[in-house]
């Protein structure tokens, strides 16, 4: 398992190669959004863009095949995690 904290406007590559699940937790209020990409490169969002989202929130997303990245823009306080088999 891999995991990331994330609280500034970045690009975080959480995982490389294939990822059976991948988990966006919110832990804090959001001003941005948070794109979530499956890849290692880019920043256009092609699995999600989550915008706004309530405190608490968890995102789970299954068989991203190239690699688990996250576009966080604004201000963020999120936690994003893998499970690879």
């Amino acid at each position: 398992m891999a995991y990331s904290y994330i609280v500034d406007n970045t690009a975080t590559q959480v995982e490389t190669g294939f990822v059976k699940k991948a988990v966006i937790q919110v832990n804090a209020a959001l001003t941005g959004s948070i794109k979530v990409i499956d890849g290692i490169t880019g920043t256009t969002a092609n699995v999600a863009t989550i915008t706004n989202p309530t405190v608490g929130s968890v995102y789970t997303y299954n068989g991203l095949k190239t690699g688990f990245r996250v576009i966080a823009s604004g201000t963020c306080d999120i936690t994003a995690s893998t499970e690879i088999r």
